[in-house]
């Protein structure tokens, strides 16, 4: 419901403050542009799900294969502990804990496209435990809310992109994106379980908890001994032989098993294949209502808007700079993308704003995007507070980043 009202939004706001423009400034390219826009984002959410075949195709074939060699029993039932507690509805023991599980990890290693296969494997079996099926359950709830919240260890694009805009250190965003991150999940977790009614002061919670803190530090400290050539190297390999290394244990598991791995593989593919066909129509609405959002000028207002109110309070405006990389984060990832490398290239890559949008764009994740993407794999249509949870993730992680390079830079 949320999502609808949201959704309606984009188009009302946009079409008002077009039509102002016009009137007031004689504006008369703003709905040609808006026009272009939808034609525009309609097809780049073709694109999106066409791209997403392979992908899907792949993973879920690899998944089906981990799931006939016993690889996905034995991590739901490692992990069995600790889903009971987060994910209570969720039967002890149930094969999509190990799903989630290889979903986390993958969005850890900031391996976006591992990560979003193995979350709709997830999704599908979540759905299996669903009673009303075109509602959200409490389960997929914390599940999109940890994927929006955008935990990732190893953010190797972002670096990457800084280096190539001339940054003098591009790897001096990788703690402060790991520090906001990290906030920006544990927010979520916290802010979900309270509407959840779920305990997290427990023996088991406060352990993983306390467990994922010192892990973080570890994290920190080694990478902060490195130089910045080493820490790419480091982190660019760790993520693809760790990637590697599934993929190899989960065929290996299969062939122990006695599985027909290669039939495994393609009975997953095609799975895959009709799942990035079922969501074609849920990105065509998300991305077209973020495009007319855009092309209006709404969000060049929101952010003037912002700043006015910081300057009025006597506050300092030079995070504003900044902020439309974490505005559309929850939008669209290539359009934070964009936004991100538009900050750099204007102020500098290695300017207090362009640092900061590369926090922005680490800390948290496309939370419309990975609402239309997964709700939509499984034909939800009621989100229930899932996009509230979401958004309030987001915002710990923006408020987190903004905290964060102030003190860093």
């Amino acid at each position: 419901m949320v999502l609808n009202y949201i959704w309606v939004a984009f188009f009302i706001i946009a079409f008002v403050i077009a039509l102002l423009k016009m009137i007031f400034m004689g504006d008369m390219e703003v709905f040609p542009a808006m026009m272009n826009s939808t034609f525009d984002s309609s097809k780049t959410a073709f694109e999106i799900s066409l791209g997403l075949t392979g992908v899907l195709s792949l993973w879920l074939g690899i998944m089906k294969i981990g799931e006939k060699g016993g690889v996905i029993a034995v991590l739901s039932r490692i992990l069995s502990p600790v889903f009971t507690k987060l994910f209570p509805d969720i039967p002890k023991g149930h094969p999509v804990t190990g799903s989630i599980f290889m979903n986390i990890a993958a969005n850890m290693l900031g391996l976006d496209n591992a990560a979003t296969p193995l979350g709709l494997k997830a999704m599908e079996q979540l759905q299996t435990l669903n009673p009303k099926k075109d509602t959200a359950t409490n389960p997929m709830i914390m599940f999109l809310v940890l994927n929006t919240s955008g935990l990732t260890l190893i953010p190797v694009s972002i670096m990457v992109y800084r280096a190539q805009l001339g940054a003098a250190q591009p790897t001096d965003i990788f703690i402060p994106i790991l520090l906001a991150t990290f906030f920006s999940t544990l927010a979520g977790i916290v802010i979900t379980s309270l509407y959840q009614r779920i305990n997290l002061l427990n023996k088991v919670m406060v352990g993983v908890l306390g467990g994922m803190s010192v892990l973080v530090a570890l994290i920190i400290w080694s990478f902060g001994q490195m130089s910045k050539d080493t820490m790419n190297v480091v982190s660019t390999s760790v993520a693809n032989i760790l990637l590697m290394t599934i993929i190899v244990l989960f065929i290996l598991a299969g062939l122990r098993k006695r599985v027909n791995v290669y039939d495994a593989f393609i009975e997953g593919a095609k799975e895959g294949f009709t799942t990035a066909v079922r969501i074609i129509p849920y990105l065509v609405a998300i991305l077209v209502g973020v495009g007319v959002f855009r092309a209006s000028g709404a969000m060049n207002l929101l952010v003037e808007g912002i700043e006015w109110c910081v300057a009025s309070v006597g506050g300092d405006t030079e995070f504003v700079g900044a902020l439309p990389t974490a505005l559309m984060k929850p939008l669209s990832g290539s359009g934070a993308r964009g936004m991100m490398v538009d900050a750099m290239t204007t102020y500098g890559a290695d300017s207090f704003v362009g640092r900061l949008s590369c926090i922005f764009q680490g800390s948290t994740d496309t939370t419309f995007y990975i609402l239309a993407v997964y709700f939509g794999s499984v034909n939800i249509r009621y989100t229930r507070h899932a996009v509230v949870c979401g958004l309030l993730a987001d915002l710990a992680g923006v408020i987190a980043a903004i905290a964060i390079a102030y003190l860093f830079f």
